[in-house]
């Protein structure tokens, strides 16, 4: 394989149903401006006044990210979402909620994590990504090696991953994972540290289909 290979893609198709006449409005009108401008990623010029920075990746309809966004309108969030209806969708919480500290972006996440800096984000949302739950898929699974060193150095000491999913199998690769990284520690201490929903935790829809194979696992890990 070739060095300058590209990365497998983490996600399936980018679009399923057509968007509904007000959402793609929305995506005509309002995606333009809440888009993460290429290059260098500044925290700073995006919200100035922003107490955090936040990534979502792999955001869905945008339920959750909007709703956290409600909750800290002090914190920027950044999401990342390559699928067309879930882009769509979040546009609309945005616009509904007249939320204006979240940006997007709405392609492969690891597009966007090369471009932003060293130690300037407190907090990262993987929550219930592609499973890709037959053997043969799993390397497409988004939480590879490369992708933990990488958030790593995004970061900041002390800053905090999340990571969500109700595939078992998932949940153990990822815990693994994370932990083979010696920048991140797990700080569980009993069973409901993982098996119950965080205090700040927003369930959303999807998560509700219980799609999965297991409860929802939680893990949060913090960056040392």
């Amino acid at each position: 394989m070739s060095e300058n290979h590209p990365p497998l893609r983490s996600f399936g198709r980018l679009k399923s149903r057509p968007i509904k006449p007000r959402q793609a409005a929305l995506m005509e009108t309002r995606l333009p401006g809440l888009r993460i401008p290429a290059g260098h990623v500044s925290p700073q010029a995006l919200m100035p006044d922003a107490r955090e920075t936040w990534l979502e990746i792999g955001f869905g309809g945008g339920e959750h990210m909007a709703a956290q966004a409600a909750r800290h309108p002090d914190v920027l969030i950044l999401g990342a979402e390559p699928f067309v209806n879930g882009v769509a969708s979040a546009v609309r919480h945005i616009d509904e909620q007249a939320l204006g500290n979240v940006r997007l972006h709405d392609n492969d996440v690891r597009e966007l994590i090369a471009r932003i800096p060293d130690a300037s984000l407190a907090r990262v949302f993987i929550l219930f990504p592609d499973p890709w739950p037959k053997a043969r898929q799993q390397k497409r699974r988004l939480v590879q090696p490369e992708l933990v060193a990488d958030l790593a150095r995004i970061l900041r000491p002390g800053g905090r991953l999340r990571f969500a999913s109700d595939v078992a199998s998932y949940v153990d690769q990822a815990l693994e994972r994370v932990l083979a990284n010696p920048a991140f520690a797990w700080p569980a201490e009993r069973p409901d540290d993982w098996r119950m929903p965080p205090f700040d935790h927003v369930t959303t829809r999807y998560e509700e289909k219980r799609l999965g194979d297991c409860a929802p696992v939680f893990l949060d890990f913090v960056r040392g």
